[in-house]
């Protein structure tokens, strides 16, 4: 993941075109013909041995033969020329290349080999690639047209990404119909480098590009993904269209979680979690694309409906009740105005029917005081050529007014012909329109779900106190047994035992291989009992009536031992049999609940929350989450499901500790982070009686992992190992650590702490305050693209945030920039040298070679303490700073 050369890439001041031709209907003409036709302020360089011209220009026959520097290069040629190519333009110290060549993997082997290949070459000399297999790319911030495409974009601040060059010209298409623009236009075909993850980071450093839409068909390097989606996705939305919902994933029948867990819900699922609005059709892909393009977001969920007929005002209020929403409540006094503008007839509530013969200035009246009502959070306006009704005039009408109108205001002018012209002067005033009510609606609702999503992923959490008390070493002697004995699936004992080590509450398990000893450990259990068949090789315990419940008497348990037996033998012969399980008889349950883990071979460990039971699978009341999860995740993961509304209360039904059940999955989450061996883990059911949890079954599959914890993950989880303990010089003990979302509280009271010269040190600012987003900055933070360790001074209960020091990542994840701060009462006592000294060991292990920093020339300490851990330092050109770099691969810690 890394944006190094596309900035070269995407405002190029020379580009070659190899493979140039004037031959018309060929990819070389179209490309030439697109670079020159825009007022682009670049140079063109057409390269092809066959030709001493091309469009007047002089072509050369190699690339190297180009006296001028050259940015960035187009290529298209046969596939098998383009490895060559590729390394001719690292000899000319070409920053990308774009390959429009097609024959790669899309062919077979054979063009996968190409590919790799091409990449190889790339790599020799940092060059970026873009394709191959691809339509090419645009800015229309800069006149660049680097594609073969038949139209050209108009200019706007929205970006689109696409694997397919085909879904890019028909958005193009549209785009001019509804006069729609962008700002980039990036085929990116078979991603054989630069890939989603790379232009989502690129786009989101673009002030250029207010938002990004995407169509999708596979991800490659997903967590880089996630952690670019999750960064920009805060600042700038993100639409994507992932085709393949149909695919479904590997199915695991040995466990409910395998089962359950299929391929495109773990899409949405990775969607939700980094804060991209997933949409599932073409149209309604390019229908939030619009309101992008056009609108604010809504900030609320508050719509108005104005309609000039009552059944489109209808359909939109059935269409948002669909959503489980409703039309936003108008205030007495707003409905008062209505009152005394529209007939006596109209409808009195959300929607506005003000009636087909209603004139158009009692229309554009509506709409400003339904917009001045304070419940509205957007305005969705309706009209169809109903009465006397000129839909045309209306809506030239209105434009002047909707374009002040503070709120987002989006029209659905219904009908054919009649109506079209009006549609066309909308889309020229840049005012969001649809052709059905529905469409309308549908957008509205993606775009306020949206920004739900992203005000969850930015929410501030409560901290708490409560350290979660773990035995992780427990839990490795037991994977590692298990692997040292080839178990690939833990008995029900060992898979307790597991779990319990987690602190998740089991009931006691024994197993017993003969009637005799199921016997004897029923009596010292204490009656009545339970036994269940134990095999590794029976996937469901119910599919062989393989268990016995209520066991009261000695002679029950020796009957229902040998029917258990006889029943697992028949229906499963081939099975290895351990025995049974003895454990005491629960209560009857008042609900029971279902808590699964799986690792995707893409996704990476994925937690699932719902009712539970035998019925797991055909009730699918399932959610799903990926980890590491922390309350508020773990809270929303619960809240999706429909048993959500039983854990509170219900009749009869005692109430949960929502607390407890919310650490539990923040515990399994842990484990799943810890032990990238667990391949699927099941406890189900999770017994809910009197509010107690308890699990009373559970499965868990292992095999060798491939990659060490927490590489598994395909979102960063809390690095434990940068945790320390360090002394004063003084002898006072202080802990460092990474810093958490929920240390908003102390960083507030940190930077209170810092005297004023302390504050314009850190922020080279006079600042007084930190602003909301400024400290979600702070304190959430993504361990791929960034370290921030904090020293904390005294007990958990009444600690205090000593100093703070980060380092942020540049992206061509190599070099990196330090910043500290330090409480002035704790100035000059080593934490600062602490702090610093683990950040720059954190950044060593990150691959990061060089740090450096800011320092300004009043800052002795700073720059004394950089002069002690070996940093160079130099005085900044052209200000009253000091420059302060140390390679990381000199620095003398261990």
């Amino acid at each position: 993941m890394t944006t190094h050369h596309l900035d070269r890439l995407f405002k190029p001041k020379s580009v070659a075109v190899i493979g140039a031709s004037e031959k018309k209907g060929s990819v070389g003409c179209a490309m030439m013909k697109n670079l020159l036709s825009g007022k682009g302020n670049f140079d063109v360089f057409p390269v092809n041995p066959r030709h001493r011209k091309v469009f007047d220009r002089p072509c050369v026959s190699r690339v190297q033969k180009i006296e001028k520097p050259v940015d960035m290069a187009v290529i298209a040629t046969p596939i098998q020329m383009v490895p060559e190519l590729v390394a001719a333009c690292g000899e000319k110290n070409i920053a990308g290349a774009v390959v429009v060549s097609s024959g790669g993997r899309e062919s077979g082997a054979k063009g996968q080999a190409i590919e790799e290949q091409i990449l190889a070459a790339a790599q020799k000399s940092d060059l970026r690639i873009i394709g191959p297999n691809c339509l090419g790319i645009m800015n229309t911030a800069v006149s660049l047209n680097a594609s073969f495409a038949h139209l050209t974009p108009l200019p706007g601040n929205m970006a689109f990404l696409s694997q397919s060059g085909a879904v890019c010209t028909s958005v193009l298409d549209l785009a001019l119909r509804e006069n729609v623009g962008f700002s980039h236009f990036v085929s990116l075909g078979s991603m054989v480098d630069v890939d989603f993850a790379d232009m989502i980071d690129y786009l989101g450093s673009q002030r250029s590009v207010a938002s990004i839409v995407m169509y999708m068909e596979d991800i490659t390097h997903i967590r880089n993904f996630m952690s670019a989606a999750r960064a920009v996705s805060r600042i700038k939305p993100i639409i994507v269209l992932k085709s393949g919902r149909s695919r479904a994933g590997a199915k695991a029948a040995a466990s409910h979680t395998g089962a359950m867990a299929k391929e495109d819900i773990l899409y949405d699922t990775a969607f939700q979690r980094a804060g991209i609005l997933r949409v599932t059709e073409f149209e309604e892909l390019f229908d939030g694309a619009q309101f992008l393009a056009k609108q604010q977001r809504p900030k609320g969920s508050g719509l108005t409906i104005i309609t000039n007929a009552g059944g489109p005002g209808v359909m939109a209020a059935d269409a948002l009740a669909s959503y489980g929403m409703e039309p936003a409540p108008l205030s007495r006094e707003t409905l008062d105005r209505l009152d005394a503008l529209l007939p006596d007839n109209w409808s009195r509530s959300n929607p506005v029917d003000i009636l087909g013969d209603t004139p158009a200035s009692a229309y554009i009246d509506t709409v400003k005081h339904c917009a001045a009502d304070p419940k509205t959070d957007a305005l969705l306006l309706i009209c169809s050529p109903a009465g006397t009704m000129d839909t045309l005039a209306l809506a030239e009408l209105l434009i002047p007014h909707l374009q002040t109108v503070s709120c987002p205001v989006f029209t659905a002018w219904i009908g054919g012909d009649n109506v079209a012209k009006a549609r066309q002067v909308f889309n020229q005033a840049g005012i969001v329109t649809y052709d059905s009510a529905e469409r309308a609606v549908r957008a509205f609702k993606n775009l306020y779900e949206y920004g739900k999503n992203i005000e969850r992923l930015t929410q501030i959490p409560i901290r708490t106190d409560t350290k979660l008390i773990i035995h992780r070493d427990i839990a490795g002697k037991i994977i590692q047994n298990a692997m040292a004995e080839k178990d690939t699936c833990l008995l029900e004992n060992t898979a307790k035992a597991l779990l319990e080590a987690y602190g998740i509450p089991v009931n006691d398990t024994k197993i017993a291989d003969t009637r005799e000893a199921a016997l004897e450990m029923a009596v010292r259990t204490g009656f009545p009992v339970v036994l269940k068949i134990c095999s590794r090789d029976i996937p469901h315990k119910s599919d062989c009536n393989g268990v016995a419940l209520n066991l009261n008497t000695p002679e029950d348990v020796k009957t229902a031992y040998s029917q258990i037996m006889a029943n697992a033998r028949q229906h499963f012969p081939g099975a290895h049999i351990t025995g049974v399980t003895v454990q005491s008889m629960q209560d009857r349950a008042d609900f029971e609940l279902f808590i699964g883990a799986k690792k995707d071979p893409h996704f990476g460990p994925v937690i699932l929350f719902g009712m539970g039971g035998v019925l797991t699978e055909v009730f699918s009341d399932i959610s799903m989450g990926l980890p590491p999860l922390n309350r508020m995740l773990a809270a929303h993961l619960i809240g999706k499901t429909k048993i959500a509304s039983v854990l509170k209360g219900f009749r009869n039904i005692q109430p949960i500790d929502m607390a407890r059940l919310e650490e539990l999955l923040i515990r399994v989450g842990r484990l799943m982070t810890d032990f990238p061996e667990i391949e699927i883990l099941d406890i189900n059911p999770l017994m809910v009686k009197n509010g107690v949890l308890t699990a009373v079954d559970a499965r868990v599959f292992i095999a060798p992992a491939s990659v060490p914890s927490p590489m598994h993950l395909i979102i960063s989880s809390y690095p434990w190992q940068y945790e320390s303990l360090g002394e004063t010089v003084d002898g006072q003990p202080f802990f460092i650590r990474p810093i958490r979302p929920s240390d908003a509280d102390l960083m507030i009271d940190h930077f209170h702490s810092l005297s004023s010269r302390s504050k314009y040190m850190r922020f080279f600012s006079p600042l007084k305050e930190l602003s909301r987003d400024m400290l979600i900055k702070l304190t959430q933070i993504d361990y791929d693209r960034e370290i921030a360790l904090v020293a904390l001074m005294g007990n958990e209960q009444n600690q205090k945030m000593a100093g703070v020091c980060r380092i942020i990542v540049f992206p061509d994840k190599t070099q990196a920039e330090f910043a500290i701060a330090i409480s002035d009462d704790w100035q000059g006592k080593g934490i600062g040298s602490s702090l610093l000294t683990q950040c720059l060991k954190a950044a060593r292990q990150m691959g990061i070679r060089r740090v450096m920093g800011l320092v300004l020339s009043e800052n002795t300490q700073m720059l004394k303490l950089g002069g002690k851990l070996g940093f160079a330092i130099k005085r900044a050109a052209g200000g009253g700073e000091y420059e302060l770099i140390i390679e990381t691969d000199d620095l003398d810690i261990d």
